[in-house]
């Protein structure tokens, strides 16, 4: 069975603005094919290679009175691909 591991979390409100803003700066980054997240003193930098899969999914979990519903974004590759993956 496969192991999983995550090497990076981050999880924090923001306002819709601030979400653009970041997506953008992550477009861009995605273009070049690098990228760091850094989060105090952890830092995690990879490369994504030319080809990719990518996954959109949109959810919606009901309870009695609430519904919450979440829409994500995956990009996935396998290792060897001409990515690689570094933790600093």
């Amino acid at each position: 069975m496969a192991e999983k591991k995550v090497l990076f979390k981050s999880e924090e409100p923001k306002d819709r603005a601030s979400v653009v803003a970041f997506l953008r700066d992550l477009v861009n980054r995605l273009e070049q094919g690098k990228f760091t997240f850094k989060r105090g003193a952890e830092e995690v930098s990879i490369e994504i290679p030319e080809q990719v899969v990518l996954e959109i999914k949109v959810e919606e979990k009901t309870k009695p009175g609430k519904n919450k519903r979440s829409l994500e974004i995956e990009i996935e590759w396998n290792e060897g691909e001409k990515a690689e993956l570094t933790l600093e």
